[in-house]
């Protein structure tokens, strides 16, 4: 297949993720976990969270940057741009429409109450997408360990994210490490 076909259908994808956006980018997660995990398998659990560790680490909006970066894992720079154009062309439409009509339905109790229907329905959304990733996501135990820690660093002391990532990426050198090293002794190579 040709990228630019590739791009063609990848842009289509990520514009039906960008019209249901609500929520945030982890609901968009959640639909690439069903989409490229579950149903077409072109990418593991663990891959799709390690572009959206990558794309929550850089600047800029964690769902554009994790476009960006599923599309160039896929196909290069062309479908990188692709997914990133499909994804913020409908929230993009979307505002400007609201935006535009925002004094007529602003004090409506229907749309408000339409609001809080799509807030509720995206937070189990968001739940299964990180049970999933969780169930998959980390090839040794001591990864589960860290995950727990982290949750707890980050509710419970108002842990920065950037030191989270420091203290994970250390972690898991380390865990590695020590697996690896295990392997080896096992083995009887080292």
């Amino acid at each position: 297949m040709s990228n630019w076909k590739k791009a063609l259908i990848l842009f289509g994808q990520f514009f039906k993720f960008g019209c249901f956006t609500f929520g945030g980018g982890w609901s968009i997660i959640a639909q690439m976990q069903k989409l490229y995990v579950e149903n077409e398998k072109t990418m593991t659990s663990e891959e799709l969270l390690d572009i959206t560790s990558v794309g929550r680490s850089l600047p800029g909006t964690m769902i554009g940057n994790v476009a960006m970066l599923y599309g160039y894992h896929v196909g290069g720079v062309v479908c990188g741009l692709a997914c990133l154009i499909g994804m913020i062309l409908p929230p993009l439409l979307i505002l400007t429409v609201i935006t535009y009509f925002y004094s007529l339905v602003q004090d409506n109790p229907w749309v408000m109450s339409a609001m809080v229907g799509v807030r509720a329905a995206i937070v189990p959304i968001i739940a299964s997408a990180a049970v999933s990733l969780l169930k998959s996501a980390f090839r040794y135990p001591l990864c589960y360990a860290l995950t727990i820690m982290a949750v707890i660093l980050y509710l419970a002391v108002n842990m920065s994210c950037v030191t989270l990532v420091v203290i994970g990426v250390v972690c898991g050198l380390l865990i590695s490490e020590y697996y690896e090293r295990k392997e080896l002794k096992k083995n009887g190579t080292a």
